[in-house]
């Protein structure tokens, strides 16, 4: 009689099937579809041969299906419109993240003026000393002595 196992992906107990005694994972479906998913991942890692072979399938299947992906736009629109906003965010970290780097800038702590950063990204620039941004300058809200005339 076989002893009872546990499933790496699922944490269960299982029983192995008397046709497979070296079996290691359960039969759920999805624990199933998760094994066949690492086997398949580590073989395109560990042979080349077998990566050749996947990667000539999926051209053929793309030079037989060459509308596919514009044809999948159209019939998905809520699809597209999520693919856009996530690329917007995507190309915004990116441009954070360079601000972050930079440090060819001028040193804004030796400046007479004051700088104030503002705007929902500010606490992603902690170490930059350089920012795009619009500079309002303010008038003197004190008067000069000219302004108040003879005393």
């Amino acid at each position: 009689m076989s002893q009872s196992r546990r499933c790496p992906y699922c944490n269960s107990s299982f029983l192995p099937s008397a046709y497979r005694p070296q079996q290691s994972v359960c039969g759920r479906a999805e624990c199933q579809r998760q094994r066949r998913s690492d086997y398949h991942r580590k073989k395109l890692a560990t042979d080349p041969e077998y990566f050749q072979v996947v990667r000539d399938s999926q051209k053929q299947w793309w030079d037989e299906h060459p509308d596919y992906q514009k044809q999948h736009r159209q019939r998905n629109p809520k699809l597209v419109e999520s693919n856009r906003l996530r690329q917007r965010q995507r190309d915004q970290k990116r441009r954070v993240e360079l601000l972050v780097r930079n440090n060819l800038a001028l040193d804004l702590k030796h400046s007479a003026s004051e700088v104030w950063l503002m705007g929902p990204k500010v606490r992603d620039l902690d170490r930059n000393n350089l920012a795009s941004a619009q500079v309002l300058i303010l008038p003197s809200l004190g008067h000069s002595s000219e302004d108040r005339g003879p005393s």
